[in-house]
């Protein structure tokens, strides 16, 4: 797929069809972007379990014209329980199982606060509607794609004795092969209640009561209490200014700082070409300044040692970059983050646009399934450390830091460009590979997704930290960065999972939307 999708009606782009399709159709009845992307993440919940769930967090970017940019954080803290002594004799949390399962998840309360904001816009669909296409799959059943039959086979030895997996997503105790059917019951029961009840029965109703006794029942230090206390909530969402445009991101606990920083640095290096030296070494040590940044001052918003906005003003980003050899690599052993989401992108026939990301942390996320309810719980709390003197320390009641970060871009001229990826520590330097391919080298939108990727450190699935190229990059460009000290990973793949799974729109002046999907994904583009 290399040409751009185009549309006046209204666009959804998410990295599994039946999401976009359902986002889609919403705006076909009359709903409105956020309704749009409700109907999406329900329906992604399903129909990509290995890499997201109701059981995660999510976080928002929406954008009305003539108004502010809206951001949502919802992202769950640490149970009350969650202490050091809960894992006294532990170097760290474990990565699988109940005890895995230590932070409240926030994206249904992110549903709810989305679709407060979008109240005032008129008349709302009704939830049952939004959530029909989600329980419809749940129900009826999904064909496994390769994708999830690969990292199944890939990670099952660590997910395979989580409670509630084997019989949720395995077949006779082994990985499904694509094109199974795998039916959720349990997750279509627990999707109906929401409807019938509304969302926030997940956190303070019969069904967040439900789902606190199986997890205390299965060793988790969370409890309905934990639930019932929690509320997604509005944030101010970071800004760069550009040259030509303004990119919006989420504050801290996500590394949408270290994204924004990369464009801003890039912007001060004057590359002239796409797809050269200038263009990629530029990139990349741009994300190693910012990445460091990040490593220092990214924890839970109430213990932030420095002001993340001020790390983006003008003189700040003049300084930094002014630290970039445009000849030679810096030095990078530093350590990587992990992660598995989904990004999802909406605009509505009004031009109202969202950004939108949703995440278990790892595949699968703990692995832990509550069979009373059909829910796979994160990981996320597995990113605290036990280490007290770690700035991101595990304590009660504190946020994780996180890989997800949606974007937005905001256009001088009247675009509108709501972008993002899933891939853990690639999240930005995709996101920084889309925008620049696009915004300042003008290449197509879906050009701009599909072109060769490259990604320094880790991301879902590796544990080395060089600089990976996908295969289609020209040898003498790979070449010259390895002269420039760059540590070279060659990918087998032409397009690989490694790089994740991005997608972008933009909004023109005229009306017109333009949409790409990755073809790494199982996504596309749905539009009227």
């Amino acid at each position: 797929m290399i040409h751009t999708h185009k549309a006046l009606g209204g666009m959804v782009v998410a990295p599994h069809h039946l999401a976009a399709q359902a986002g889609r159709d919403v705006l076909r009845e009359g709903g409105n972007a956020v309704e749009a992307m409700v109907a999406a993440a329900a329906a992604i919940a399903v129909v990509y379990p290995h890499m997201n769930a109701i059981g995660g967090d999510g976080f928002w970017l929406i954008h009305e014209p003539e108004q502010p940019m809206v951001a949502i954080d919802a992202s769950g803290p640490a149970a009350a329980l969650a202490t050091r002594d809960f894992y006294a004799g532990l170097q760290e949390i474990p990565a699988r199982g109940p005890t895995a399962a230590l932070t409240v998840a926030g994206t249904i309360g992110g549903w709810a606060q989305a679709l407060n904001v979008a109240a005032p816009w008129g008349k709302a669909l009704p939830l049952a509607r939004l959530l029909a296409d989600g329980i419809r799959h749940a129900r009826d059943g999904v064909v496994v794609t390769r994708s999830q039959a690969a990292l199944t086979r890939q990670k099952l030895d660590g997910l395979k004795d989580a409670p509630g997996f084997a019989p949720t997503y395995l077949v006779d105790g082994q990985p499904p092969e694509p094109g199974h059917l795998l039916r959720q019951p349990a997750l279509s029961r627990t999707l109906a209640t929401l409807a019938e009840r509304g969302l926030d029965d997940f956190y303070r109703g019969d069904l967040g009561r439900r789902i606190g006794a199986e997890l205390e029942r299965l060793g988790s230090p969370l409890r309905a209490s934990d639930l019932a206390a929690y509320r997604a909530k509005q944030v101010q969402p970071l800004a760069v200014r550009l040259k030509d445009s303004t990119v919006y991101n989420l504050p801290p606990p996500t590394q949408g700082l270290s994204a924004l920083m990369i464009l801003g640095l890039f912007d001060r290096l004057g590359v002239r070409e796409s797809e050269g030296f200038e263009h990629l070494h530029g990139l990349v040590e741009a994300t190693k300044r910012a990445f460091r940044v990040r490593d220092r001052v990214v924890t839970d918003p109430g213990r932030l040692p420095a002001d993340p906005q001020a790390l983006l003003a003008a003189a700040s980003l003049d300084d930094l970059a002014a630290q970039i050899d445009p000849r030679r690599a810096l030095p990078w052993p530093d350590p990587a983050a992990p992660g598995d989401t989904i990004w999802m992108g909406a605009i509505d026939a009004q031009g109202r646009s969202v950004s939108f990301i949703q995440s278990v942390y790892w595949e699968f996320g703990s692995g832990t399934v509550l069979q009373d309810t059909g829910i796979c719980w994160q990981n996320r709390g597995t990113s605290f450390s036990l280490d007290p003197q770690a700035l991101n320390h595990l304590e009660p009641g504190r946020q994780p830091f996180h890989t997800l970060n949606p974007s937005m871009a905001v256009f001088d001229d009247g675009r509108v460009m709501p972008y993002g990826t899933m891939g853990g520590e690639g999240q930005p330097q995709t996101q920084a590979a889309v925008f620049t391919r696009y915004a300042r080298f003008g290449q197509p939108l879906q050009q701009a997704v599909s072109a060769p990727r490259w990604l320094l450190g880790r991301t879902w699935g590796d544990t080395s930290t060089t600089l990976k190229l996908e295969s289609r990059f020209n040898p003498s460009l790979v070449q010259a960065l390895r002269d420039a000290g760059h540590v070279i990973e060659e990918l087998a793949e032409a397009f690989s999972d490694t790089m994740g799974h991005a997608g972008a729109l933009v909004r023109h002046p005229n009306g017109v939307i333009e949409g790409a999907a990755d073809p790494r994904s199982d996504g596309g583009v749905a539009a009227l």
